[in-house]
């Protein structure tokens, strides 16, 4: 497993707002403000040349690593899928279930089921290694006042190995968060530069998927929250919006836990429509059914909490008649997917039943409707999850639908612990979501 190595970034002065990653094609570099010339790329689409691919900072334009695991250099056309690994090996508390385990589970289970880069080549691409987010970045999404706040409480962390950053907690950092949670929100973005790239040049670019920690749905613009130090999905949304001029933005969070911080940084915005699924009653308490944004941005937040005990059933169900209307309506120019897999009916944190098969069919719908919708651009942000086991094979399973391959589920799933859903409830829920958005 290749490990980030996090390095300390340009003083926010000297970072360009365009600043990020281009790629280099056949010797044309596509993205952030500069020229785009695609003879030489289509040339060696169709005549299927090996080509060199590397990544430039858009502000040093000095090269960074992007290649394949094997030294073989891909057409990112090609690609089925596109990953970053951002373990955060030092932001860790001893049984605390965010932990430094969870991104080398996942990393662990990719290898073993050979569908990580090693051994799929043409198929699967993994940036091993990116430039950490500017603090210009970060702060598209939150305030001044918390980012240097924080990467002072550094100097504490250090002298006292590990504190609380969200009064008692649950959310602590170490002397390495900081910087960390820095490189976590880099991977984000250039995943987002990289998919984004990639459908210039074909109209079935890789599906993005961001394996970093800490997770960032529950972190407000002012503050950490509920173990997440940074907004990285919104923050990628925002860069998004600046940087490439995709305006639309739709975001999808099944997480167990509502996303309010993802929620709260857009909620009078209409061009970022959020939507999320989260069990009823559980953390924040936030996420309510009538939360449906304000001002200019009524109507493009999209909350709908599931009874307890709700599974696939429930969740197919929701994807049918109320996250693919929504998105059809919207008309988004990328979806951005706050990943957690800790619905899961094996997770300790939650009381809900989706399995390795719901997770399958997720990934897979939510593909064919980027592909539909908006180019296929789409990238994953991995969130929750904290049953090791579940969280590898959920995402393992994921990168099957991306890869179009049938799922492995039932190698993992067991039915005999399942017990029946609470349909009506269900029914009930999702029918005042369809009155309270006009669906």
């Amino acid at each position: 497993m290749a490990i980030l190595r996090a390095v300390p970034p340009a003083p926010t002065a000297a970072v360009s707002p365009l600043a990020g990653y281009g790629i280099l094609l056949g010797g044309q570099t596509i993205g952030k403000g500069r020229n785009v010339i695609l003879s030489t790329l289509h040339k060696s689409l169709k005549e299927k040349v090996p080509v060199l691919r590397r990544c430039f900072s858009g502000a040093t334009l000095r090269p960074i690593c992007c290649s394949s695991a094997t030294g073989d250099y891909p057409l990112l056309a090609d690609a089925r899928v596109i990953y970053g690994v951002a373990p955060a090996m030092g932001h860790n508390r001893e049984s605390h279930p965010e932990s430094h385990f969870r991104v080398p589970a996942i990393v662990d289970a990719l290898e073993k089921m050979e569908l990580d880069s090693k051994s799929r080549v043409n198929e699967v691409f993994q940036l091993q290694s990116v430039k950490p987010a500017s603090l210009e970045d970060i702060m598209l999404v939150h305030t001044k006042s918390y980012v240097t706040g924080l990467e002072k409480a550094m100097d504490k962390a250090s002298e006292q190995g590990l504190i609380y950053i969200e009064g008692s907690g649950p959310t602590y950092a170490t002397s390495t968060t900081f910087q960390e949670s820095l490189v976590a929100a880099g991977v984000g973005i250039a995943l987002v530069d990289a998919v984004v790239d990639a459908s210039k040049i074909t109209k079935n670019p890789p599906t993005g998927f961001a394996l970093i920690r800490p997770p960032g749905h529950h972190a407000i613009p002012k503050g950490p929250m509920g173990f997440c130090v940074f907004g990285n999905i919104a923050i990628a949304a925002r860069y998004v919006q600046r940087v490439h001029q995709l305006k639309r933005v739709f975001i999808i969070d099944f997480d167990v836990h509502h996303g309010n911080g993802t929620n709260d940084a857009f909620y009078d915005d209409p061009d970022i429509f959020f939507v999320s699924t989260h069990q009823d009653g559980s953390y924040p308490g936030t996420g309510k059914a009538d939360e449906i944004g304000a001002g200019a941005g009524e109507g493009a937040t999209l909350n709908l909490p599931l009874p307890g005990g709700s599974g696939d059933f429930a969740m197919r169900t929701v994807f049918e008649d109320v996250i693919a209307p929504c998105a059809q309506r919207f008309k988004p120019d990328i979806i951005l997917v706050s990943a957690g897999y800790d619905a899961h009916v094996l997770d300790p944190l939650a009381n809900l039943q989706f399995t390795t098969s719901t997770y399958y069919t997720l990934a897979s719908s939510i593909k064919q409707l980027a592909q539909h919708l908006c180019g296929g651009r789409c990238v994953f942000f991995l969130e929750g999850g904290y049953n090791l086991q579940s969280l590898s094979h959920s995402v393992a399973d994921s990168f099957r639908a991306f890869l179009g391959e049938p799922s492995a589920a039932s190698q993992f799933d067991n039915p005999a612990i399942l017990y029946e859903e609470p349909l009506e409830k269900v029914k009930r829920s999702i029918q005042q979501i369809k009155h309270l958005h006009s669906l």
